[in-house]
Parts: C-alpha cells; sequence; structure tokens
C-alpha cells in the first residue's frame, strides 16, 4: 500500500529496487526528483564548514566574535525548526508537490541573499531562508518518496535520500575546494546552492502530486492514475483498496482526542519501549557532536595543526567522504546482523573516538612548540605580541609560554623556517603579520599549532564519523 511511514530496506529489496525502476523510470524520476531536497539539505549543513573560513578573512567582526560565527552557522538550524513545522501544516493543506516547491524557492532566496551580501548580518538572514528549506525538505522529501513509490521497493527508495544526504555534505566540500582559488570564494559556495534548487523545481513541476495527498481530498481519479503509472495495471485495484483502509483508519485515529491517542500509545508496553528507545538514540545522537564535526571540520582539522584553508578542507573532504561511505556500510549491514547488536557496537567506537581524541588535543596543546624570545623581539618592527612583549627576557620566553598560551592571547605564531615544530615568534594577529610570515618562507598560525599529533585527530575523526553514521541509520530505521 501506499501510505507514509518509516520504510526500511533490506538487500533483497534494493536488487527488487533495481530491477522495478530498470522497468517503470518513471518510479525513479519520482524519487530522484524529489531527493534532491536530501541533497540540497546535505549541502547546505555541509558547505558553512568551509565558507566560514573565508567568510572571517573578509570580515574582522567575524573572526574576532566567535558568538558571530556560532550565529552564522545555528541559524540554519533555527530556521529549519520553524520550517519543519510549518512545512508539517503545509504537507497536508497544499499537498507535498507544493511543499517541495516552496522549500525550493527559499533554497534559492537564501543562496542569492548570501551570495551578494554586503555584512555578516545579511549572511544570517540567508542561512535562515536556507534553514526554512532544511526543515521542509528534510520531512516533505522522504514523505512524497514513501507515498509515491511501490511498497515492495519503499525503504530502498526512502533510503536513497539518506543517502543523498551525506552525498550533499560530500559534494559541499568538494565545492569548497574547488573554490579555494577564486576571487568570491564563500560566495560561490555559498551561492551554488541555488543550482540544485532550480533544478529540483523545474522538475517537480512536471511531476504529479503524492497519490495518498490526493485520495485523502477526494481526489480519487487523479490518484488511481498516478497508481496506474507506477504498478502492473494488475496490481492497482489491489493498491487502491489498500490506500482506502489506511485513509480510513488514520481518519478513524484523527478523530480522537490527543489525550485518548497519548493514552493509548502509552497503554502499549511495545510502544513505550520504543519510543524511550528511539528519543534516546535522538538525544543521544544530537549531544555526541556529529553536527559540530559537520559544521565546524575545517576548523577542527586547523586546530589540530593544518594552518591553510585549503589543506584544512582537503582534510575534511576526507572525513566527509568517510561519512558517505560509512551510509553505504550501514545499509548493507544494518539487516544482515541486527539494529541492536551493531548500535552498541557504534556506542562503544563513539566513545572509544572521543576520548582519543580529547585526549589527542589535549597533548597536542600541552606539546605545542616553543616561544623563541628573541625571535618574537626582532621579527618586525612593531611585531611583538603585545601581551608577551612586558614578560619577554633577552634569553628565554616567560614560563609556561608556548604557541598554545601565544593564540589564546589573541596574538598569532609565525612558525620556525627550519624545523616546524621548534620554537617559532609570538608576533601581533593580523594580516599584514601574516603576509610578513609568508614572506620568510615560514607559515603563520591563528587557530591552531604545529602538533606531530595531528595526523592522529584526522584518523579518529574520520572513524568517528564513521560509526556515528551507523548510529544515524540505524534510529531511522
Amino acid at each position: 500500500m501506499v501510505e507514509g511511514g518509516i520504510a526500511k530496506a533490506d538487500k533483497t529489496e534494493f536488487t527488487e529496487c533495481w530491477r522495478t525502476t530498470w522497468k517503470t523510470p518513471y518510479i525513479m524520476r519520482l524519487a530522484f526528483s524529489a531527493g534532491i531536497g536530501g541533497l540540497l539539505f546535505g549541502y547546505d549543513t555541509g558547505v558553512i564548514s568551509g565558507a566560514l573560513l573565508f567568510i572571517k578573512e573578509d570580515f574582522d567582526e567575524v573572526d574576532k566574535k566567535t558568538w558571530l560565527q556560532s550565529t552564522i552557522v545555528s541559524m540554519a538550524v533555527a530556521g529549519a525548526i520553524v520550517g519543519a513545522a510549518v512545512g508539517g501544516w503545509i504537507n497536508d493543506r497544499f499537498g507535498r508537490r507544493m511543499s517541495i516547491l516552496i522549500a525550493d524557492v527559499l533554497f534559492l532566496i537564501g543562496a542569492i541573499v548570501m551570495a551578494v551580501c554586503s555584512a555578516p548580518w545579511v549572511i544570517i538572514v540567508g542561512r535562515i531562508f536556507v534553514g526554512f528549506g532544511v526543515g521542509m525538505a528534510s520531512m516533505t522529501s522522504p514523505l512524497y518518496i514513501s507515498e509515491a513509490s511501490p511498497a515492495r521497493i519503499r525503504g530502498a527508495l526512502v533510503s536513497t535520500n539518506g543517502l543523498l544526504i551525506t552525498g550533499g555534505q560530500f559534494f559541499s566540500y568538494l565545492i569548497n575546494l574547488a573554490f579555494v582559488q577564486t576571487p568570491g570564494t564563500w560566495r560561490w559556495m555559498l551561492g551554488v546552492a541555488g543550482v540544485p534548487a532550480i533544478v529540483q523545481f523545474v522538475l517537480m513541476l512536471s511531476l504529479p502530486e503524492s497519490p495518498r495527498w490526493l485520495y485523502r481530498k477526494d481526489r480519487v481519479a487523479e490518484s488511481r492514475a498516478i497508481l496506474e503509472r507506477i504498478y502492473p495495471a494488475e496490481e492497482v485495484e489491489a493498491e487502491m483498496e489498500a490506500l482506502r483502509e489506511s485513509v480510513e483508519a488514520d481518519e478513524a485515529i484523527i478523530g480522537d482526542s490527543f489525550g485518548a491517542k497519548l493514552k493509548g500509545a502509552f497503554a502499549n508496553a511495545v510502544v513505550r519501549r520504543g519510543l524511550a528507545a528511539g528519543v534516546t538514540v535522538q538525544v543521544a545522537q544530537q549531544f555526541v557532536g556529529i553536527n559540530t564535526v559537520m559544521y565546524y571540520s575545517p576548523s577542527i582539522v586547523q586546530f589540530a595543526g593544518y594552518a591553510s584553508n585549503s589543506t584544512a578542507m582537503a582534510l575534511s573532504l576526507i572525513t566527509s567522504g568517510l561519512n558517505a561511505i560509512g551510509s553505504i556500510v550501514s545499509m548493507m549491514f544494518v539487516d544482515r546482523y541486527g539494529r541492536r547488536k551493531l548500535m552498541i557496537i557504534s556506542m562503544f567506537g563513539i566513545i572509544s573516538c572521543l576520548i582519543i581524541l580529547a585526549t589527542v588535543f589535549s597533548q597536542a596543546a600541552i606539546h605545542a612548540p616553543k616561544i623563541d624570545a628573541l625571535e618574537s623581539t626582532t621579527f618586525s618592527p612593531n611585531a611583538t605580541c603585545p601581551a608577551f612583549a612586558p614578560l619577554a627576557t633577552p634569553n628565554a620566553p616567560p614560563s609556561g609560554w608556548n604557541c598554545m598560551k601565544c593564540l589564546r592571547s589573541e596574538c598569532g605564531f609565525c612558525a620556525s623556517g627550519v624545523q616546524p615544530y621548534a620554537p617559532g615568534a609570538c608576533v601581533v594577529l593580523s594580516d599584514d603579520m601574516k603576509a610578513t610570515c609568508h614572506s620568510k618562507g615560514r607559515t603563520y598560525f591563528k587557530d591552531g599549532c604545529p602538533s606531530k599529533f595531528g595526523f592522529l585527530a584526522i584518523v579518529f575523526l574520520g572513524l568517528y564519523i564513521v560509526v556515528l553514521v551507523n548510529i544515524n541509520r540505524f534510529q531511522q530505521t
């Protein structure tokens, strides 16, 4: 039948999906067109991580105020909350197709606003519009796919939406890397999101509404016409009957009061345990930091000791790729080995990776390169870090001063030109000083310090992504 709801897939269903869509390309056209919403969701949540590095270079206030950076990132999430809430009403009132079209318009407006903005607050406005689109797309795209696909392959087609989300995140890192050397950098990164929104808008104009929504609106003939394009002729009547029974059951439930529904749900022990498990996993998934990694991955890489924006985004591309690969792996193994067993293993993996990452970053800070007092005071005129200058002695730096202490004093660190982990200069934080440091063939650090432990952070960050993606897949199914 074609009712909505949670759909899961196994290996057999994916095989059947390939066979069915090969015979009936129209089904894949429906699923792919709606699935672009998942791609947009992934792109707009991932692209800001790289764009933020260059936004900080263009706007000094963003570079100096971490709360402003957090606001730019988080406004998309705030917008998504509103978009999801309003999207539910739009879905029921105007249909799934109209909801997707509105989300595309919001994506496009947000992309244009951010691409042409002249101040940080304008970027925030654009992020809010994008968030509205994300909220609507996150609930509407899988719903449309579920209601417009045959029951026997519904799980496989809905699963592709989740794959497109991680694919969109990976694509955003590729785009970020592609525009590193292009004038306008972050404007192109954020503006490109308008392209798939336009593509989906055009595709959805030629596609029908969800047959289930049409049936609920008493547009039975239109609903049947769509099912005739999806199912073989001999199966259409059975699907119409299944659809009728499903809609009637839903209407009967809708007639109950909220209190009666809640009481009925909690009276069932299986429902109670399932609800408790689902809510716990959802909350735990957010608290273990996946959004922090996806929104700030290049910044985290820089904290690990890779100062270059290009290098940070290239290494972040690895973690994003592992995110997409992890989705595919989890889809392959979730039905073979069971959700509970693999989720428990994944939780232990997450805990282990986070403990190791905390240890790595702690050791990196402790063993950060020392400060060369002579270089810091003679590097160039008026170059010495203001916090360091009064404490400096001719022969040695003040006790406890190293690269990390220098950065925490809102200064920059110009690494040694002989050996990257040798003592370097603690200098003022400015673009001019960065250029001076680079002119001497050295690396300028302002977000992280040179570290022998940096590669370990990348390795375990990648492992963390893989095991966390598995949990995300399990809770969805």
